[in-house]
């Protein structure tokens, strides 16, 4: 059994909000030094732990904590009550450019990093030109950090984070700064990690990204934690709470509770069973039933590749819309993503009145192989996301020909002898 490699215990981290800044000596002498404030918990007993070799991946809205748990766990910040005990040598990417100093160049940056991080000179001296080589500085190595755009000061900090040979890796949403190239590059040396069984602790807004990556995920919501479990019930737990967060800024809050009742604004059994979260009459838009319809009408319970097939979504909405946009992913049984689209990137218009509606999207040659796949639906305001079904259906496909793999595809060969 795998040893703890980062435990968080019952972390919670309190900041003081002052609303008013007394700056001259008779203020201070008036009030006492006494500055009215008030306590903002930005971290509220949140504890889990990792496992060495684990990757896990925290998930929450802007706000939620994540940036802040991170900074507990690297040391940067005191959690205001509990702790964090990590096993081993850590390195973190927090933010774009923490711990560079902008007067010093690349080079001398580089060793200040390393001596903070526990690093001698020789071992720095050692590594360096790795360093430079991945970050891809070599002609701007030499140049003051204040002159480096944010894509520079993401390749020179991850450089050289990944390259201390940490035993913990803990990153926060900064690979998103980088160019599409460098993320890969940066991702497969993720994965490098993975296969040598470092430790990483992963900050993404991705979804699809800590699906790929991570063995589990967290859910953080106004500092507190909700969730933690598989990617995929990560995920469904996150886009439920965009859901409760409302796509009106006064609407209430939508609590959430593991136990199913029958309460208003909770999760009832039907809506428990499929994953998805009951949305209140003030919602613009919900879903009802989805299913999958076959062109010839069949009932039979799987398709066959080549064929066409609707998937049928109904829905309500409890005024009118302009820009509605609803969503389809086509899923594996195992959760990868094979296929996701919108009516956005298809081009197609939507504006809803009130009332009931339907909306297809029709699948016209089904590519896929054996397997069983799940279909997931969605409907997003241009305020945010109104209502998610993850699984909202699913199908079966069965391969009459004897090729082999997950896609169906089209296969003509010819053989010539030679002249």
């Amino acid at each position: 059994m795998a040893s703890t490699a980062v435990s968080i215990e019952d972390v919670s981290k309190r900041f003081r909000l002052y609303h008013e800044k007394y700056t001259s000596l008779k203020e201070r002498v008036i009030h006492a030094g006494r500055v009215p404030y008030e306590d903002l918990w930005a971290l509220k007993n949140v504890g889990f732990e990792v496992s060495e070799g684990e990757t896990v991946g925290i998930l929450g809205r802007n706000g939620s904590g994540k940036s802040t748990l991170l900074k507990c766990v690297c040391g940067i910040l005191q959690p205001t009550s509990g702790r964090v005990v990590v096993q081993g040598k850590l390195a973190g990417l927090l933010e774009l450019g923490a711990g560079f100093q902008p007067e010093l160049s690349g080079r001398e940056n580089i060793y200040m990093n390393g001596s903070m991080l526990g690093i001698s000179k020789r071992d720095v001296d050692r590594m360096f030109d790795s360093i430079v080589e991945f970050a891809e500085l070599g002609q701007f190595i030499d140049n003051q950090v204040k002159f480096y755009s944010s894509g520079m000061y993401v390749r020179l900090g991850f450089a050289v984070a990944v390259n201390v040979d940490p035993d913990v890796l803990v990153i926060d949403e900064v690979l998103a700064v980088g160019d599409e190239r460098f993320q890969q590059k940066c991702l497969e040396r993720i994965k490098q990690f993975q296969r040598e069984g470092r430790t990483i602790l992963f900050v993404s807004h991705s979804a699809d990204l800590v699906r790929s990556i991570c063995d589990r995920a967290v859910v953080l919501a106004q500092g507190a934690m909700i969730g933690m479990g598989t990617p995929g019930e990560a995920v469904r737990i996150f886009r439920e709470q965009l859901m409760a967060a409302g796509d009106v800024l006064n609407l209430p809050e939508v609590p959430m509770s593991s136990t199913p009742t029958d309460g208003e604004g909770t999760i009832d059994e039907a809506q428990a069973t499929a994953g998805m979260l009951r949305i209140e009459d003030g919602r613009p838009v919900r879903l009802r039933e989805v299913a999958i319809v076959r062109a010839d009408g069949d009932d039979r319970p799987y398709v066959v590749p080549g064929e066409s097939v609707t998937v049928h979504a109904q829905f309500d909405a409890a005024r009118p819309v302009e820009g509605a946009v609803f969503q389809l992913e086509v899923r594996s049984n195992e959760d990868s993503l094979i296929f996701s689209t919108d009516t956005e990137v298809m081009g197609l218009r939507s504006d809803l009145v009130a009332g009931a509606g339907s909306i297809d999207f029709v699948l016209e040659s089904i590519p896929l192989a054996d397997g069983t796949y799940k279909v997931c639906v969605g409907v997003a305001t241009p305020k945010g996301m109104s209502d998610w079904r993850e699984p909202a259906c699913q199908f079966e496909v069965m391969n009459p020909a004897r090729t082999r793999g997950t896609v169906s595809m089209p296969v003509r060969a010819t053989i010539a002898e030679a002249p």
